[in-house]
């Protein structure tokens, strides 16, 4: 019943940026914990980001705190990943992710995120 649709990857030079965007449909996005998760070869899913809409509650992996910036837009259903001062490491497969489940003080990095987007592929050269 959830369906999630990313957009906005690319090619992109190390230390400039890109704006991923992720639309969301069939359920209530306002009280829907969203994330965004990366994937890049040979390594594991990592949580990079999420966002409780409604009160706007955020968190942030390490690796990316004070270049990456999670926000939405109520009118248009969307969540949105600003990356900034891009590094080669950060090249990975970006998804948009959902945890229904999960309430305000549960939305976090190990929430139960369960509903995912097919992906956006970002890619950094040095």
């Amino acid at each position: 019943q959830v369906q999630l649709a990313e957009s906005g990857g690319g090619s992109v030079q190390a230390g400039g940026s890109l704006r991923l965007s992720c639309v969301f449909s069939g359920y209530t996005y306002g009280t829907t914990c969203m994330g965004w998760f990366r994937q890049a070869p040979g390594k594991e899913r990592e949580a990079v980001t999420t966002i409780y809409p409604f009160g706007s509650s955020t968190f942030y992996a390490d690796s990316v705190k004070g270049r990456f910036t999670i926000s939405q837009d109520y009118a248009k259903n969307t969540v949105y990943l600003q990356m900034d001062s891009l590094k080669p490491e950060d090249a990975a497969m970006y998804y948009c992710a959902a945890a229904p489940r999960a309430t305000f003080s549960q939305c976090n990095l190990q929430a139960p995120f369960a509903y995912w987007g097919q992906g956006t592929q970002v890619t950094v050269s040095s």
